[in-house]
């Protein structure tokens, strides 16, 4: 799909800010996409097993195509970035670090907590309206976010039940559950040094790290940590945090970092591994699941459930902005690019937003 294509290319911020440009470009600007399906699918997209973003699309392509929506709005959103991460993959082996990098995220950072804050501002007017009880849920969403830096995915379960309780509604009857299989991986045409073996690792790593991961993409930063630095050694530590530098500095999905950490492993053939190991349990969890769970939606006790579930995703996203603000703006150069920010975005309507990240990238280099 043309608009995810476009979204994967210049869409900068983070899994936050992209699930805010979703709603403003396709709930509010286009009307391709009801505030009722998009409210469904945050849900959806926070329940289920992969980065947030990614799952999003992935589900608003099946609510517009099915299948076939699916299949392209999860391609069109992931290749740009794929392709810009294999890029500078290649000029990271070839020149040996991306110093500018982290100058250049100094000030992204601040920019993006800006961008960040005003998307779930705009997803709290949306989703939570005059409803004292779904503030409630939103409330503590937020405090367990920003205390734990973390998202809990039974807290979520729980205020979805909260709402189904409060609201008088008798719990839905137990229905049946859509396994997921993952077809077998075939491995061929290997170039040397890399191996049947090495390929295979990746791919079941990371197929792990795509369905064990949920809600924004950054969770899964810690997962990844564990498994390619301290148990498989495959990346240094200097490595990994340039692989999420590289990650915060391109447009889509955060998760791309795997196709850095892949290429630096096994090449390209470990960049494509590694990309579609973590991509697999997102797109298998919305082909078999959604079409039930777009049916069910419609009942008033899943409504109720959806409900609860979502003021908890935009608690969680609110308290997540917190966390990340507290990391990213960390002194004066910082604050005064954050508050730049959003002088530039509330009175300068028409600017770019990759504009301004590119700005706060300049900023940071110079000030850093």
């Amino acid at each position: 799909m043309t608009y995810f294509l476009r979204l994967g290319t210049i869409g900068f911020g983070g899994p936050i800010a992209l699930v805010g440009y979703m709603q403003r470009d396709l709930v509010e600007r286009r009307g391709w996409i009801t505030p009722r399906e998009y409210t469904e699918g945050l849900a959806f997209s926070q329940l289920a097993p992969g980065p947030l973003a990614a799952q999003l699309a992935i589900y608003l392509g099946w609510v517009r195509g099915r299948l076939l929506g699916a299949t392209l709005a999860g391609l069109a959103f992931v290749t740009p970035s794929f392709l810009m991460v294999l890029g500078l993959s290649a000029l990271y082996v070839r020149f040996g670090g991306l110093p500018w990098m982290r100058g250049a995220f100094y000030g992204i950072g601040a920019a993006v907590i800006t961008i960040i804050a005003r998307s779930a501002l705009k997803l709290v007017r949306m989703t939570l309206r005059a409803d004292r009880l779904l503030w409630g849920i939103f409330a503590v969403n937020a405090a367990a976010t920003a205390w734990t830096a973390s998202e809990i995915l039974w807290v979520f379960v729980a205020s979805g039940a909260v709402v189904v309780l409060l609201r008088g509604l008798v719990a839905p009857r137990a229905g049946h559950a859509a396994g997921l299989a993952f077809p077998p991986w075939l491995l061929a045409a290997l170039p040397a040094p890399v191996t049947p073996g090495l390929l295979g690792q990746l791919l079941w790593f990371f197929t792990k790290a795509g369905a064990v991961v949920f809600g924004s993409g950054l969770a899964i930063v810690p997962f990844l940590y564990g498994g390619v630095v301290q148990q498989y050694g495959w990346l240094t530590e200097r490595q990994f945090l340039d692989a999420v530098a590289v990650s915060m500095i391109t447009p889509g999905p955060v998760v791309i970092t795997v196709a850095f950490i892949g290429y630096l492993t096994a090449g390209p053939l470990g960049a494509i591994t590694a990309s579609v190991g973590v991509f697999l349990p997102v797109y298998l969890t919305v082909v078999l699941a959604a079409p039930y769970y777009h049916r069910l939606a419609r009942n008033p006790r899943i409504k109720a459930f959806v409900d609860g579930v979502t003021a908890a995703a935009t608690g969680a996203i609110a308290g997540a902005a917190v966390v990340l603000g507290r990391r990213a703006i960390a002194d004066w150069p910082t604050a005064g690019v954050a508050v730049a920010t959003l002088v530039v975005l509330v009175f300068v309507k028409k600017v770019p937003e990759p504009l301004v990240i590119a700005a706060a990238g300049m900023a940071g280099i110079l000030l850093g």
